[in-house]
């Protein structure tokens, strides 16, 4: 199997060898042509001189006279052949001494009979060259008595011709290989960066990730290496993620698992008569096998968005009334952690198509974090409204804050700030999916020590598409 790099060559190569024979056809051609024009018109420069010499100064005698008597006049001045023809078109002079039986049928003689110039380009017996015959009317002063005609051999021109001719196909051969050269460096332009593409797609199917071809070149080629480069990037994410995954699940369960296998451990041993000790680990027990259950849920919600599984079931919902029901299911919490949560509905607002306990999940993580970071004493706000075909609804308190730096990354997968009260890190990372999956947005404002503020926008037409 050939390489490219071979194939490149030969079909640059191949390209040249056909232009070159094409070209050099086609100058050889105009050279013979212009070759031959030119000896045409010596030879009719000759034979339109001699003509006038002889009307000038032999007109008065006949033509058998002046063939008998003049005939030098005619051939010592000129190198080619001469022949003298009657009206009849029979030879009666040859400067060689061949007199042809057919002079009469020759175009070119055929053309002076009537008056013309002719030329004609063939063959003849007595010369292994092509030879060229120029034809002209002999008048005098009653018309036409003759024909004067001019036979040259072509030997030399041809010769010429020829020595042109090799002069060409060595300049062309030159041409090809001096191209063929070009061709393989130019072909390695192509080839070497393919090369090293190749390489660094060996290394990264064997499980190297860290190499990364070179972009030489802003082509098609160099977007191949942007490509590949692209894909283990997202081949090195999704492995980092993979491994934040099993980090962070094993982190996350691990505490509660803990607390919940020291509580039985400690009820086990302890005195069963001891009912304060008996609810105070029960509580424990039941608190921390709900919060399993809650990463339990994320998790599974977080895997079937991974994997394209995720479901939207779509009903009308009635968003003031979800809204109340929150505030119903919060205002307990605000009121244990000193907190003051206020629910504002602007306006009247329309029911929204949607997934109703994937909206409230939603709703419910981004108070939830909302909640978690304002300490005591402080804020948060749940607004919603009505604006240019979209509900807005927007959580805003007076926590913590994030930081500038942090908060690029809160939406991300497993993205942990470096307040001790973050969870798991799927939280926020579900929700903008389920916004996405609802064909809204969702926004995230923070000035660090002040406050957050979340927005979501989703649209009033379909609710998202699932």
């Amino acid at each position: 199997m050939r390489s490219i790099k071979t194939r490149l060559a030969v079909n640059f190569i191949f390209i040249i060898i056909i232009t070159v024979i094409l070209l050099e056809t086609l100058i050889i051609n105009v050279v013979k042509q212009s070759y031959y024009k030119n000896l045409e018109n010596n030879l009719y420069n000759q034979i339109k001189t001699s003509a006038d010499l002889y009307y000038r100064y032999f007109s008065d005698a006949t033509l058998y006279d002046n063939v008998l008597n003049n005939v030098d006049t005619f051939w010592k001045q000129v190198p080619a052949q001469v022949e003298i023809l009657d009206t009849n078109g029979e030879v009666l002079m040859d400067s060689i001494g061949v007199i042809p039986e057919n002079a009469s049928k020759m175009p070119d003689v055929k053309a002076a009979l009537e008056g013309n110039t002719g030329k004609w380009v063939g063959k003849v017996d007595y010369d292994d060259n092509l030879v060229m015959a120029v034809s002209y009317p002999l008048k005098s002063r009653e018309g036409t008595v003759g024909v004067l005609r001019f036979i040259t051999s072509l030997r030399e021109v041809n010769n010429d011709i020829k020595r042109i001719f090799l002069i060409f196909m060595w300049i062309g051969i030159i041409a090809v290989f001096v191209s063929g050269i070009i061709s393989m460096v130019m072909s390695n332009t192509i080839i070497s960066p393919l090369k090293e593409i190749i390489s660094a797609a060996k290394k990264m199917a064997s499980g190297n990730f860290t190499t990364r071809p070179v972009k030489r070149y802003d082509d098609e080629i160099g977007k191949l290496a942007d490509t590949l480069n692209y894909m283990a990037d997202e081949i090195v994410k999704r492995d980092q993620l993979k491994n934040d995954f099993i980090s962070s699940v094993s982190h996350e369960l691990r505490t509660p698992l803990t607390s919940i296998k020291g509580w039985a451990v400690t009820l086990r041993e302890g005195s069963m008569g001891d009912v304060e000790l008996l609810s105070d680990g029960l509580e424990i027990i039941e608190k921390e096998s709900d919060r399993l259950t809650v990463m339990v849920e994320e998790l599974l919600d977080f895997s079937k968005f991974v994997s394209g599984k995720i479901t939207m079931i779509k009903e009308q919902v009635d968003v003031e009334e979800l809204v109340k029901q929150l505030k119903m299911q919060l205002s307990p919490r605000a009121e244990r952690e000193n907190i003051n949560f206020e629910v504002i509905i602007e306006g009247e607002i329309p029911p929204l198509i949607t997934d109703e306990n994937r909206l409230k999940q939603v709703f419910i993580n981004i108070l939830d974090n909302s909640f978690k970071f304002t300490p005591a004493g402080g804020k948060v706000l749940f607004n919603v409204m009505c604006k240019e075909n979209s509900l807005v609804f927007r959580i805003k308190d007076t926590g913590c804050g994030i930081s500038p730096d942090e908060l690029p990354h809160v939406k991300e997968k497993f993205f942990k700030g470096k307040n001790s009260n973050s969870s798991n890190g799927i939280g926020l990372s579900i929700c903008d999916e389920i916004i996405k999956l609802m064909g809204g947005t969702f926004e995230i404002a923070s000035v660090l020590g002040k406050g957050t503020e979340a927005t979501v926008t989703l649209p009033l037409n379909n609710g998202g598409e699932v």
